[in-house]
């Protein structure tokens, strides 16, 4: 077994066993506890295994069927996957409350030494039936709130950044960043249409999209794509790769991007200004290109800076919030990044920082006497369950100053 297809099972067996789990934890508190009368019982349960079966059915019904099978299945997939997440999110957030009361009353018994009180099942009825209750209504008003978040437009975050060796002629200089847009079977031509008009109202010197565009073939999404070429901008359109370029066909993905008209920053670098002032613009392929089936792509960093004038001012286009360390050595001013989208769904966030430091924002870098700057997009669409929560999607206007 090579080592990909190992590190493939261990993922499938890690995902299926904390689906399985939490679907496990649902049943216990949703159908077990409230006590749930024939056929009730039978048929919830049923419906819940069905459901947890259902999510990586309707992910391999993406590639293995056709037509509106292979759109909605992974759409109804991913939509279930979120619910379920926010719902046992709430359902532990009773629980925890519950416990934390049960805790307190223990504690103010045995301090006023009375005895434990006798078990009263009515009363433990009660409470499961209103945890139940509560939760599915907590997390009914939660998944709303979060799809309308993920489906309406995105925020217009404006980030000043100064950077020390800035031409004064560039000072003013705006980038609006477009990350991880996703485009796919729940966002198409419409969402990206809207995101093109978003970007254009905000008159950009460039447009920077820093990868995990598509989840999809040039067949399947090619039309909602070529919405991106209406994007306009005194310096042009770019694009570096993402994770998720290369589970779609890499490289007919950037030959149709480059016939859209973007440019796309394969380990290179570019000139962004005129004769009078100018930056240097690097991209790298994403940090997964080396370990993709895709064949002869990786970051080289080292490849799209070399025999540059390290007096000029650098700003670097890589989708993961890795490498700073790498880049702030190397010169690198300010790297815009995305991939993270901010935790996406809260209180998934706190896992998602746990891998990467920084997680959305702007940040400041410090490698000995070097100093650089990180900004991380939210991201402009979602992954997997079309939700957002707490971490709205996001169009950044960097605006570079002296």
């Amino acid at each position: 077994m090579t080592r990909s297809l190992m590190s493939f099972a261990l993922f499938l067996l890690v995902s299926l066993s904390v689906l399985g789990g939490m679907h496990a934890y649902l049943w216990l508190r949703m159908v077990r506890d409230p006590g749930l009368p024939e056929p009730w019982r039978r048929l919830a349960t049923a419906l819940l295994a069905l459901l947890a079966l259902g999510v990586p059915l309707g992910l391999f019904m993406a590639r293995l069927a056709k037509g509106w099978v292979a759109r909605l299945a992974p759409v109804a997939a991913a939509t279930w996957l979120g619910i379920a997440f926010v719902l046992f999110c709430s359902v532990l957030a009773f629980d925890l409350v519950r416990l934390a009361g049960d805790w307190l009353t223990f504690v103010l018994d045995w301090m006023r030494t009375r005895p434990d009180p006798p078990a009263d099942p009515e009363r433990r009825l009660l409470l499961a039936r209103v945890l139940a209750g509560g939760a599915a209504l907590a997390a009914g008003g939660t998944t709303v709130f979060a799809v309308r978040s993920a489906l309406g437009p995105a925020e217009i975050n404006e980030v000043p950044i100064k950077l020390e060796r800035l031409p004064p002629a560039l000072s003013g200089l705006t980038i609006a960043q477009i990350s991880d847009l996703h485009v796919g079977p729940t966002l198409r031509d419409r969402e990206v249409r809207r995101v093109v008009e978003q970007t254009n109202a905000l008159r950009p010197d460039l447009v920077a999209i820093t990868g995990d565009l598509v989840d999809g073939s040039v067949e399947q999404l090619g039309q909602a794509v070529s919405e991106l070429a209406r994007l306009k901008a005194r310096f042009g359109v770019v694009f570096v790769t993402g994770n998720h370029e290369y589970y779609s066909g890499v490289g007919p993905w950037l030959a149709e991007l480059r016939r859209l008209g973007i440019r796309v920053l394969e380990n290179e670098r570019m000139r962004v200004g005129d004769a009078g002032a100018s930056i240097d613009l690097a991209g790298v392929d994403d940090w997964h290109a080396a370990s993709s089936s895709a064949g002869g792509y990786e970051a080289a960093l080292g490849t799209a800076l070399s025999g540059r004038n390290p007096d000029r001012s650098l700003v670097l286009l890589q989708h993961q919030p890795r490498g700073v360390e790498q880049a702030v050595r190397a010169g690198v001013e300010l790297q815009l990044s995305g991939h993270t989208h901010g935790g996406q769904i809260f209180p998934f966030n706190f896992l998602v920082a746990t891998f990467y430091p920084y997680i959305a924002g702007l940040y400041r870098h410090r490698e000995g006497a070097s100093a650089g700057q990180i900004f991380v997009s939210r991201g402009t669409g979602f992954w997997g369950p079309p939700m957002r929560l707490g971490s709205p999607p996001e169009i950044a206007k960097v605006v570079l100053t002296r």
